[in-house]
This record gives C-alpha cells, sequence and structure tokens, in this order.
C-alpha cells in the first residue's frame, strides 16, 4: 500500500498510537497490523480512502473475520482497533463522525456466511479463462478451495511434496502448525495435475520450488491475491453474493453435512477443535435437525 492514501493513514495512525497515546511497541504493532489488514480489505472492495467506508463495509469486513475462525478475543481486539483507528481519523478531522457504531449491534453477532449452491461453484471454476497463463493454475485453486475446505493461508502454503494423489488425498498444515489428512477428488487432481504440467515451463524463484500456487514471478500467492482471483471469477461468473476464499470452504461443509456426511467427519476434515465450532459453521438448518431427530429416535 506504499505511496497511498491508505498507507499514508496508517503511518498517521502508527505516531498517534506512539507519541500521543503512548502504547508499548507491541500494541502499536498489534493495532497497526490490525487497520492495515482492514485497509488492504477495503482497498479490495474499491475504495479509495479508508475515509470513504460505511457501516456496511465494516460489518462486511469483521463477518470475514468470523469466518476465519478466529477466537472470540482475536474478534475483539480486531474490533477495538477498527474502533481506535476510525476514532483517529475523526479526531485528526479526517471524516465527521466514525462509521463504527454499528460493530456492537447484534447484526455482527447473528451473521452467516455465505454459501454458495454446487451450481454456483460450477459456474465460478467454469468461468477461469484457460487460455491465459494463469488460467490453470486459478482453476486448480479454485478446485482445491472447494474440494478440499481449505482456509486461504492453507492453500498458499500448501506444498507439492504435501500432495499423495494416488493415495487419494492431501496433507493440509493448519492452525497452530496441526497437520490433517483431507481426501481430495478427482476433479481437483485432474486440474491441480494439468497446472503442474505447465508450471514447469513458469520460472519458480529461488527456495520456493515446493509451494504449489506461485505467481509470475515465481513466488508463493498471498492471501490478497487469492482474495481478487475469487472475487474476479465470481464477477465474470455474474454470481451477485459477496464472497472470499473462505467461502469455498464453507460451501464445501455446508454441501457435505446436507448429503448426509458425520458432522465428526467434517469436523476432522476442517480441523476444528470443537464440534461445536462445526455445527455453527455449517449451520444447518433446524428443520434438517428436526427430520435426523425424529427419524432416529428410539421413542418416535
Amino acid at each position: 500500500m506504499a505511496g497511498d492514501s491508505f498507507s499514508g493513514a496508517i503511518a498517521d495512525y502508527r505516531s498517534y498510537l506512539r507519541f500521543e497515546r503512548s502504547m508499548s511497541p507491541n500494541t502499536v504493532e498489534s493495532y497497526s497490523r490490525d487497520a492495515t489488514r482492514l485497509c488492504e480489505y477495503l482497498r479490495e472492495q474499491g475504495l479509495q480512502r479508508p475515509e470513504d467506508a460505511t457501516g456496511d463495509n465494516l460489518c462486511r469486513y469483521v463477518g470475514i473475520l468470523a469466518e476465519e475462525e478466529i477466537s472470540k478475543r482475536s474478534q475483539a481486539r480486531a474490533i477495538s482497533s477498527i474502533k481506535s483507528f476510525y476514532d483517529f481519523l475523526e479526531r485528526e478531522n479526517r471524516i465527521g463522525r466514525s462509521p463504527c457504531d454499528v460493530l456492537d449491534s447484534p447484526k455482527i453477532q447473528r451473521y452467516l456466511p455465505v454459501v454458495l449452491s454446487v451450481e454456483e461453484v460450477d459456474a465460478i471454476i467454469n468461468s477461469v479463462d484457460l487460455s491465459k497463463q494463469e488460467g490453470h493454475r486459478n482453476k486448480a485453486m479454485l478446485e482445491m478451495l472447494y474440494s478440499c475446505g481449505l482456509r486461504v493461508s492453507e492453500l498458499t502454503n500448501l506444498k507439492i511434496s504435501d500432495l499423495y494423489f494416488t493415495d487419494g488425498f492431501i496433507k493440509v498444515v493448519g492452525k497452530g502448525s496441526k497437520q490433517r489428512l483431507v481426501p481430495v477428488g478427482e476433479y481437483a487432481v485432474k486440474a491441480v495435475t494439468q497446472y503442474l504440467e505447465q508450471r514447469r515451463t513458469l520460472p519458480v524463484a529461488h527456495g520456493k520450488e515446493d509451494f504449489l500456487f506461485l505467481n509470475r514471478r515465481g513466488n508463493p500467492l498471498t492471501r490478497q491475491m487469492v482474495f481478487k482471483i475469487v472475487t474476479d471469477q465470481a464477477a465474470a461468473a455474474h454470481i451477485g453474493k459477496t464472497i472470499s476464499p473462505h467461502t469455498f470452504r464453507h460451501s464445501f461443509a455446508t454441501h457435505l453435512v446436507e448429503n448426509g456426511a458425520d458432522l465428526r467427519v467434517v469436523q476432522q476434515m476442517l480441523g476444528h477443535e470443537s464440534i461445536l465450532t462445526t455445527e455453527i459453521y455449517t449451520h444447518i438448518d433446524s428443520a434438517k435437525w428436526q427430520e435426523s431427530i425424529l427419524k432416529y429416535h428410539p421413542e418416535r
């Protein structure tokens, strides 16, 4: 973000925290990092300045944080950072009024992630132009997001040595460096295999040879680049929903459970520590739960 209005605002905010608020270096770094990530999101949404953000923009962003399964404490800190950042902009007369009032509303607590239908997933994947240099990479990336329910960080860190296609699974390194094995579908295997054939002709940065998904300079993709690819392809497929890479993970889990997969199995595939997280994450409709209970309850 160097040189744009976002980076300028972050630099000023950092100085304010350090010199006027006399915060510790760790707190300054933490708050600045949260504000920077918000600004990256706002810029990806087409905003020119952080001052242009609305309450709806901030609600959607906090919703994405909730989708990423960060702890409630981390979510609270991120919201605190956002409020502090916009309080600073208001104090400096860069905005008339902070748009953060809505962040305390029940709307955030009731946020339900967007789910794509199978047809919408297919439309997004099929919208990729394979004649472009990045076409096979983007298609393989989307197939892996949906086939394996990966977090975006798991996707960008996926290694070629983690692929065990002959055995039908991949090794995923999730939160806390915990490893899990996830089955991989034939469409994803085919797409990745075609991409790897093409990848042999492309530049690879030194020391990055084992990373699966690379940019044009041969370095691993960033989470911001993955976000842009997903949103661009959704637009190309004329999908009206506001989605992120995490939407594929959520859709993956929802489709599994809707089709009868055991919730414990889905929990293991997603790498959730608690089954409660999986229940909330898949937000199964209460009618399905009721139907299942009535069908299997011994006293029916």
